[in-house]
């Protein structure tokens, strides 16, 4: 590129740019002129959040590791694109029903999003990606400039680690059409890591093995057993650098996620997906009503962590807001069913969606998505019972006995409503056949989703 020689110094350049652009403006013409990685440049018509894209996500799939993919940079396969631009995401809530849209779509059409992890950038690590990330050997430019911007500045409220939840929600997404009683229809088409590495984290008095509230161990373990260890517990300190929480690091080489394990090396495949697909449900008014809340899972979806809503998968919620109010948060490299310690391999994430409303009666989507949050691959159907579906009781019902008897009748309606199969035989044949997992343990509203397998019914 050629630069005049009357040109202002580069931080003047910057500044000027600032001032011109706004935050939202520099941060994608600086992302677009200094980000590693292979692909086209978008122009600055094309950058802003929600521009259409003559995209083909007919040629989705799942990219694992490379280059970072910083924001407007790289292969953006939507109709439409959207940032996670800080004035814009919601950290620690949700869109409610009130929130005005970052981005409008037809029903139909495809977005691709880039979405960040809550990892790295969170109070407990400093709430400085290019130093905790640095300190595990990562360069200041392979740190993702929206993670960087959004632990600086973000501020459409002030943060309490202690009562805010950690993701950083991308969205709502306005879909045409959508109206209250629909259902959306979101459709996984592309997946690509943003970042080659990702970081799993436990903290006290959260995860499978959590101290209670009261300082005592959950029931079944002793005090002993608690994780993280409770002599490392100093949350009483108030500052949450001195918390004594555990991050561990991942890096992703040559197709398998890593883990420093002593004088081990752990090993395993990633597996990427969302662990936050919603709709705005909430009717509070307020950024921060504990209705929004980011943690808990609810019938609009949310984190809902369901390691087979990936690439190629389908996911049906039941909208209550015009427009549905589509967001996404919390993307994963890699999960086991349960999520044990608190959370996955969080990771960042590109993500294409096909977004498509479907209306009662007309057979597009499962009955049972009308009321309760349902999931589908090639193979199988995803029965979803929650054990909290409005998310409010703040921890005192987290029981999988609710979760799980709620997704076997979510599993029985679907085969009877929709199948045809007498809901007597329907019981017998999920008994003898079917499987039931985990979602998550850690969420306050715990999950459970079964997996039917449609090749019996073929």
């Amino acid at each position: 590129m050629h630069v005049p020689h009357n040109a202002p110094t580069p931080p003047e350049a910057a500044t000027t740019l600032a001032h011109v652009l706004g935050r939202r403006g520099f941060l994608a013409t600086s992302a677009a002129a200094t980000a590693i990685g292979a692909g086209s440049i978008a122009s600055p018509a094309t950058a802003a959040a929600g521009s259409s894209r003559k995209g083909s996500a007919r040629s989705g799939r799942e990219v694992v590791g490379g280059a970072p993919l910083q924001p407007h940079r790289g292969t953006i396969v939507g109709d439409h694109y959207l940032a996670s631009a800080t004035e814009e995401v919601i950290w620690g809530y949700v869109p409610t029903v009130h929130t005005a849209p970052v981005s409008r779509m037809r029903s139909g059409r495809t977005i691709t999003i880039d979405a960040l992890s809550h990892e790295g950038i969170l109070e407990d690590q400093g709430r400085d990606p290019v130093a905790w990330f640095g300190e595990h050997g990562v360069s200041r430019r392979n740190v993702l400039s929206d993670a960087i911007d959004v632990a600086a500045h973000y501020n459409r409220h002030p943060r309490n680690f202690d009562a805010d939840g950690p993701h950083v929600v991308t969205g709502p997404v306005f879909v045409e059409g959508a109206e209250r009683g629909d259902v959306l229809k979101i459709e996984t088409v592309d997946l690509r890591t943003r970042v080659p590495y990702g970081v799993v984290s436990s903290r006290h008095g959260k995860g499978t093995l959590a101290v209670g509230a009261n300082g005592a161990a959950p029931a079944g373990i002793s005090l002993a057993e608690v994780m993280p260890p409770h002599a490392s517990d100093h949350r009483e300190t108030g500052d949450p650098a001195t918390y004594g929480n555990v991050s561990v690091f991942a890096s992703i080489k040559g197709g398998r996620a890593r883990m420093a394990a002593g004088s081990r090396t752990l090993s395993f495949a990633p597996k990427l997906f969302f662990g936050m697909m919603g709709v705005a449900r909430s009717e509070a008014r307020t950024l921060t009503d504990p209705s929004a809340h980011s943690v808990p899972p609810t019938l609009g979806g949310g984190n809902i962590d369901i390691r087979h809503l990936g690439i190629g998968s389908t996911f049906y919620l039941p909208v209550t807001a015009e427009g549905a109010l589509f967001y996404v948060g919390d993307p994963h490299h890699a999960m086991g069913s349960g999520e044990v310690a608190l959370t996955a391999m969080e990771g960042s994430l590109r993500g294409t969606f096909r977004l498509t409303v479907c209306k009662p009666g007309s057979g597009d989507a499962p009955s049972v998505a009308y009321r309760h949050p349902f999931g589908e691959t090639a193979d199988s159907w995803i029965p979803i019972g929650l054990s909290d579906p409005d998310g409010l009781s703040n921890g005192s019902s987290s029981d999988l006995n609710i979760a799980m008897r709620r997704a076997v009748v979510n599993a029985l309606d679907h085969l009877e409503f929709d199948l045809g199969v007498p809901r007597q035989v329907a019981y017998a044949y999920l008994s003898a056949a079917s499987d039931f997992y985990v979602s998550q343990f850690v969420d306050r509203t715990t999950g459970v989703h079964g997996l039917i397998s449609k090749a019996d019914f073929a």
